[in-house]
């Protein structure tokens, strides 16, 4: 696991990024990290948590009290990460081990999902650990009502964070985490104060057991809840009831030839609305499972995993969509499985 994890932060523009930036940048826990921002400017770091300040190729490097290197993102992500992974091996920046990238509110995080999968040469450096998502407990009901993006945002996180509940209404909140729990049935949604490594430790490996935990970063557990089924709302027309979440089970093992027809093919046409994929695989001649992510029409390069992280050697599928049934889902999977199988 030597390549870099790398966190994606995102939110709407006053979900309470900033802040909860500022209180991770004193955590101990971050104390080896690069966050890049978009634009300092925007972010009001904590002044007194800056030690120095550098300028090197027209780059602000900001270096902070607690460890934290910060650097503004030039127009170009992936030319940044690059030139920091050359300056880590040459000792030119402090040896950062995970990487956090905080996105503007407007911000898509497809494309940076996108470059971080593939640049090659970034994806020599860094794997993508997770997406976490910023939510206001007072507005963020509106905001999802109002604004695609934010719904995006909040289906493609690993961990949800809800910020401003101790001044929203308690009833606002509990409806609030009702929609994204429908939205986004894995996410765990936290407040600001939980623990740093539990806001930004997503991945597949989880320090914490120094090993690959394939049942928390997946879980599927969460589709299987009878509470998950698609309660249609008042309010016909919200962008939430375009977005499904699913979870395919198969119990027998498929050709590895197949599976990659069907996601191309589902990439291809339905690229879009295929907002989040997270797999683990049961591949035909294959001791061990095979995981794979990807967002909307990018895939992770797949990973074999040493073991299966218990008796259930099922494969499971976890997508969330746009405008795509659980029907079309399942009948394009069993046809291919059939064809190829």
């Amino acid at each position: 696991m030597s390549l870099l994890p790398v966190t994606l932060l995102t939110g709407f523009l006053g979900s309470g990024k900033t802040t909860l930036l500022n209180r991770l940048l004193r955590d101990a826990a971050l104390k080896n990290a690069l966050v890049l921002i978009n634009e300092f400017g925007e972010i009001g770091l904590d002044h007194h948590l800056i030690e120095k300040i550098e300028e090197s190729d027209g780059q602000q490097r900001i270096l902070m009290a607690s460890g934290c290197l910060c650097c503004t993102i030039q127009s170009d992500l992936s030319k940044t990460l690059r030139q920091m992974a050359i300056d880590r091996v040459r000792g030119t920046v402090p040896e950062f081990e995970r990487v956090i990238i905080e996105t503007t509110g407007l911000a898509d995080p497809a494309p940076i999902l996108h470059t971080l999968m593939q640049d090659p040469l970034v994806a020599a450096h860094y794997r993508l650990d997770g997406v976490v998502t910023t939510v206001d407990a007072v507005v963020g009901d509106a905001t999802l009502t109002a604004q695609p993006e934010a719904v995006k945002q909040a289906a493609v996180a690993d961990r949800i964070i809800l910020t401003k509940q101790d001044i929203a209404e308690p009833a606002t909140v509990a409806a609030l985490k009702a929609r994204l729990h429908t939205l986004n049935p894995a996410a765990p949604i936290l407040s600001t104060d939980a623990p740093a490594p539990d806001l930004i430790e997503a991945g597949l490996w989880n320090p914490a057991t120094k090993s690959l935990d394939v049942r928390r970063w997946l879980h599927a557990d969460a589709y299987e809840a009878p509470s998950h089924h698609h309660h249609h709302h008042h309010n016909l027309n919200r962008h939430d009831d375009r977005i499904e979440a699913h979870c395919l089970t198969l119990t027998e093992s498929l050709p590895w030839d197949a599976v990659t027809l069907w996601l191309q093919s589902l990439t291809a046409y339905r690229g879009e609305d295929i907002l989040r994929l997270k797999a683990i695989l049961n591949l035909r001649g294959q001791t061990v499972p095979t995981v794979l992510h990807g967002v909307q029409h990018l895939l992770h390069p797949p990973v074999q995993l040493p073991a299966w992280p218990d008796d259930d050697h099922r494969s499971r599928i976890v997508l969330i969509t746009r405008d795509i049934s659980r029907d079309v889902l399942e009948k394009s999977l069993r046809q291919l499985t059939e064809v190829v199988g």
